[in-house]
């Protein structure tokens, strides 16, 4: 495990983020501004927003929207890369940790995404019965949220769950049981590593899950290559 001091070496301006740029809900807190980060760390490091695979050793990472192979088949992050508050990648530590007792681990389609990225997804799909809703924002865009499946250690390939990433039909939903034992296995599996260590699902998405206190955390527009080179700048101490 890692523990992070963080030396600033300017004064940061006091900039309060009230409103966003983009013409959804304007009274909507969006932090855009990297200086308005970096006071959110000197106050805590549980805000900080951390690779994944710096966190997790041997964690694979499928990410759907570095991609084109996803729901609105467009690539959205430039970067495929998962980013997740420090408290989320602490627990997924331990939950790689236990499922690699079984000969599993996990694989990430998705961390922390940038409200302008849901901004995009919602322009191109606006059916919000299966995205998140731009006037609200989502728990991935205050880095509190994961989409997650197993992967066999052995082969490196994910094992069968009841459907595919973004599938939304019935049998999604986590109390459907019209599948074969294997499969039902497999997501209690999942289901239980997650919520034994601080997340919940959501209950039509088995793959899918929020960290318990997600409320803390401020909805992000920092991009990937912001957050990287804040996070470049910190002096790492290894225990």
């Amino acid at each position: 495990m890692r523990q992070l001091t963080i030396i600033v070496f300017t004064i940061l301006p006091a900039i309060f983020v009230g409103q966003n740029n983009y013409n959804f809900n304007k009274n909507l807190l969006v932090i855009s501004d990297t200086s308005q980060y970096l006071l959110q760390l000197l106050e805590s490091s549980t805000y900080e927003l951390v690779d994944i695979e710096e966190y997790v050793p041997g964690i694979k990472l499928d990410i759907k929207y570095a991609s084109p192979n996803n729901l609105i088949g467009e690539r959205i992050y430039p970067v495929s890369k998962a980013i997740v508050r420090r408290p989320l990648a602490e627990s997924l530590y331990k939950i790689q940790k236990s499922l690699n007792n079984y000969g599993l681990g996990l694989v990430i389609f998705d961390g922390y995404r940038p409200y302008g990225a849901t901004v995009r997804v919602y322009e191109l799909y606006k059916d919000t019965n299966f995205i998140a809703s731009p006037w609200q924002g989502s728990h991935h865009n205050r880095g509190a949220s994961v989409d997650v499946s197993l992967i066999d250690l052995e082969y490196g390939q994910e094992i069968q769950m009841p459907t595919g990433y973004e599938n939304y039909s019935e049998a999604s939903h986590i109390n459907y049981q019209n599948l074969p034992k294997n499969v039902l296995d497999n997501r209690e599996i999942l289901i239980s590593e997650m919520q034994n260590n601080g997340f919940k699902v959501n209950p039509k998405k088995w793959w899918n899950f929020d960290f318990i206190g997600w409320q803390e955390y401020d909805i992000m527009d920092l991009t990937f290559e912001e957050i990287e080179q804040i996070n470049t700048k910190k002096i790492i101490n290894k225990e």
